[in-house]
């Protein structure tokens, strides 16, 4: 069996999932010694993004509870007990020397189990209002490791450290404009928008790109479009043949896709801003109304106080995100002022603070 088995699991989107990996890459990259398991929950979508970034993933079959369907939370404490077990067998089979957790249901049966078992843990919370998963297991992990201040109303204090949000390594990488608008295909002389509504889609983004889809042929831009999944079959029904629209379920290659922008259309959700501060393109924020405490509207706001940042409410999507495209696109000193001041916000060494963290706990390595 290999020894000093480091253990991570979070996922259900991207906001938990990207973290995970920026983590596993700073390890690998900061201790060959270690290697990285991951624990997903079935047939969610850790479960084939995490192994296409060279990552092994085992799954247990946690689930989260369903507002909008009952007889399927009947099946929860079931799930819950088996997961509880499999996370015993795991922690049995490669005896990790750490365990980590990004939050979401999936790390809550591995995490618990760890803690029982006093395996150094730590988990990672990215938003100002954490999720139920992190609060229950802060009471149990070694370290907390959070990216907003004053988190000390929903953890112990004496385990918080404030690190910023780790950062997948693939967004500090850049490439040439053109040689990025010719790796989607996408005329290189034509102003480039990319709108991302989160790893999953964001319905309101996607409805209101759709809606107005001539816009982009009529003014020659070119489109980089994720729309996740539920959305992409109709969207690509929407672009057919269109030469200057690039249509994705989910863009793996960010950095190429960030490279070729000059407008970023995004949700507001903590992981997307911090990667946005690095990446210093002008951002167009939707956040989402489907979220505690309305946290994705606070995220956007701080960035417009700041004139690093416009923002769209949700419910206006439709009316106005062309209008805003067009804004920026005639004016470059608004587009200069955007990508100066949210470049003033980046924060880009969570990763390594989040190792240094673990490299304390860890025992025997």
């Amino acid at each position: 069996m290999i020894k000093n088995n480091i253990l991570i699991s979070g996922g259900g989107s991207g906001g938990h999932i990207f973290p995970a990996l920026a983590i596993a890459d700073k390890i690998k990259e900061k201790n060959q010694n270690l290697k990285i398991i991951f624990v997903g929950a079935r047939g969610k979508m850790e479960m084939k993004k995490v192994p296409s970034y060279g990552y092994k993933i085992i799954p247990i079959p946690i689930s989260g509870f369903q507002r909008n369907n009952f007889f399927k939370n009947l099946f929860l404490p079931i799930k819950l007990i088996v997961s509880l077990i499999n996370s015993l067998f795991i922690i049995i089979k490669y005896k990790p020397v750490l365990v980590i957790g990004t939050g979401g249901y999936a790390s809550g049966p591995l995490l618990f189990v760890s803690s029982i078992l006093n395996i150094p843990s730590i988990i990672q919370e990215q938003n100002s209002f954490p999720g139920i998963t992190n609060k229950i297991l802060s009471k149990f992990v070694d370290k907390i490791c959070v990216a907003y201040e004053n988190m000390q109303n929903f953890f112990p204090e004496s385990k918080i450290v404030l690190t910023g949000n780790p950062i997948r390594s693939l967004v500090f990488k850049s490439h040439n404009q053109f040689e990025a608008n010719s790796y989607f295909k996408l005329p290189k002389s034509n102003f480039t928008v990319l709108s991302i509504g989160g790893s999953l889609g964001a319905f309101s983004i996607n409805n209101a790109i759709k809606q107005n889809i001539g816009f982009f042929s009529e003014k020659k831009i070119n489109l980089i479009w994720q729309t996740g999944k539920t959305f992409y079959n109709e969207a690509k029904r929407v672009v057919a043949k269109e030469k200057n629209i690039a249509l994705f379920e989910f863009i793996k290659d960010m950095d190429y896709a960030y490279s070729a922008a000059d407008i970023i259309i995004s949700r507001a959700g903590a992981i997307a801003i911090s990667e946005l501060t690095v990446v210093g393109k002008p951002v167009i924020l939707i956040p989402s109304p489907n979220v505690a405490e309305n946290h994705q509207y606070k995220n956007a706001q701080s960035l417009v106080n700041n004139n690093a940042a416009l923002l769209v409410n949700d419910d206006d999507t439709n009316l106005k995100i062309v209008n805003e495209i067009n804004k920026l696109i005639l004016s470059k000193e608004l587009r200069e002022d955007l990508s100066s001041n949210i470049k003033k916000l980046e924060k880009n060494h969570a990763a390594d603070t989040i190792f240094d963290i673990a490299r304390e706990l860890l025992r025997d390595v």
